[in-house]
């Protein structure tokens, strides 16, 4: 039997073909994933205020917000979720600007096949962090 792990993720990214593209991705590492698209800032906030999210995945550059701005949203609503960026365009510098800023990790939009060890990975360090932080306050 082949169980999936539920996953809730806050998709940011303007290209709902690209989304969709994140979903198989997801299915195909073993995940079932329940999903929101959201393209601008407003949307993001007003989404992760209404759910109780899994993680974020986020293109680096949108229309109307980048990644960037992206995780400053999620880091100024204080929500302890892996933050995955997912680019077609992103180069060394780039990626290593997103991690600086607390990113959890990068990928190219065409490498996705590593897209479910990151989500794991991720998801691993936050769990661990979480854990960390409780024992300290106990």
């Amino acid at each position: 039997m082949n169980t999936r792990t539920a996953l809730k993720i806050l998709i940011v990214e303007d290209s709902k073909h690209d989304a969709e593209l994140l979903l198989q991705a997801l299915h195909r590492a073993g995940y079932e994933p329940f999903s929101e698209r959201v393209d601008h800032a407003e949307a993001m906030r007003a989404a992760l205020a209404a759910k109780t999210w899994d993680l974020v995945i986020s293109d680096y550059v949108l229309p109307r917000f980048s990644g960037l701005e992206a995780l400053k949203i999620l880091q100024e609503a204080e929500i302890d979720i892996p933050f995955v960026v997912v680019s077609g365009k992103i180069g060394e510098e780039v990626a290593v600007e997103a991690l600086k800023a607390g990113a959890n990790d990068y990928l190219l939009k065409d490498r996705l096949t590593r897209l479910g060890a990151a989500i794991e990975r991720a998801l691993s360090e936050t769990e661990q962090r979480r854990r960390r932080q409780q024992s300290e306050r106990a």
